[in-house]
């Protein structure tokens, strides 16, 4: 059997401990071949001299690509352009792939040629390796496609799946998003039509520790980067082909209403203004609360009307609205009803 080239893109910036574990797990897969681009995205500390010594280590197979700091969008892109693989593998410094990850996920997709992803379940683990919570996210349930979840819930990792290089070629580049980004690349994928193969086998472990996540520095998007994000993640569900009225959709209008909220009591008129619409738009109709919420917004303007939706919000006997679904990755603070 020919084996196809597996290519890992690794976005660092000043963390040498935790890219040479992430490191060390792609190249304790079982599979071969496979290239590992590091790419330092203007760190600040001796993580550069660190990418340098694994990429002298191993010549063959780790590269070391450097730029002035961009965030992890474009640092993934670099790597994306600069690769040779058949298949593409996404990986933060912060976490680890398991030995079995490429040979089960290249294995599914040879078997299923109408498949453009294939993903595995990921583990939550500490700074130490223990296990906080297995499977991790949605990442142990099986679905064919990552709409509509996806308008919910960014239910797998940046590690969790395998791409075809095809996939990945359409798709286009990574944006500049600071936070979400993988979110909004993924809804592009699920754009596309992109079938997924779940293998139903741990492929990879998340980091959980003290300090910022690769992809964040502690707190999500502001809100203009909302309104991006938002817009996008709509756009795609609509290409997608997501029917009006889905409960995941209602879940995101409910989503999006409340950054409007959020942002008039920010002070982010414009912003407010922009994520009312948006959220308008993806429900179809303004229900009662969005009225009330127009009514106000044009009377009061957004700040008041917003200030007044934050001090309900945090009301003892309220509770988030029958269309406000679980999700993994944020606590629900009630404000959704």
């Amino acid at each position: 059997m020919n084996f196809c080239l597996v290519s890992t893109i690794i976005p660092v910036r000043n963390r040498p401990d935790m890219l040479i574990r992430a490191v060390e797990s792609v190249l304790a897969q079982s599979y071969r071949p496979i290239e590992i681009i590091i790419v330092d995205d203007g760190s600040t500390d001796n993580t550069p001299e660190v990418a340098s010594s694994l990429a002298s280590q191993h010549p063959t197979e780790v590269r070391l690509l450097q730029q002035a700091n961009a965030g992890p969008g474009p640092a993934r892109e670099t790597g994306r352009l600069a690769s040779q693989g058949e298949f593409i593998q996404y990986l933060d410094s912060d976490d680890r792939l398991l030995p079995n990850k490429f040979a089960d996920q290249v294995k599914a997709l040879r078997e299923h040629p109408d498949c453009g992803v294939a993903y595995g379940m990921t583990r939550l683990i500490d700074a130490n390796g223990s296990i906080l919570a297995e499977p991790y996210k949605w990442t142990g349930q099986r679905h064919e496609r990552l709409f509509p979840a996806l308008l919910v819930d960014r239910w797998w990792c940046t590690h969790s799946p395998l791409y075809r290089r095809s996939v990945c070629d359409e798709v286009g580049p990574w944006s500049n998003l600071r936070y979400s980004q993988d979110w909004e690349y993924d809804a592009r994928v699920a754009a596309s039509g992109t079938r997924l193969f779940f293998t139903g086998t741990y492929v990879s472990e998340h980091g959980h520790h003290s300090g910022h996540r690769q992809t964040g520095e502690g707190r999500w998007l502001d809100f203009d980067g909302q309104v991006h994000f938002f817009k996008a993640l709509l756009s795609s569900a609509r290409k997608a082909g997501i029917e009006q009225g889905s409960k995941e959709l209602n879940h995101f209008a409910r989503w999006v209403f409340s950054g409007a909220r959020m942002a008039g009591a920010a002070g982010e008129t414009t912003a407010a203004q922009l994520l009312f619409e948006l959220a308008v738009d993806a429900a179809g109709q303004m229900d009662l609360g969005m009225r009330g919420a127009a009514f106000l917004s044009r009377s009061l303007g957004w700040y008041v009307t917003g200030s007044l939706a934050e001090l309900a919000s945090r009301l003892p006997f309220r509770n988030p609205g029958s269309q406000t679904l679980p999700q993994s990755w944020v606590e629900s603070r009630g404000r959704w009803s």
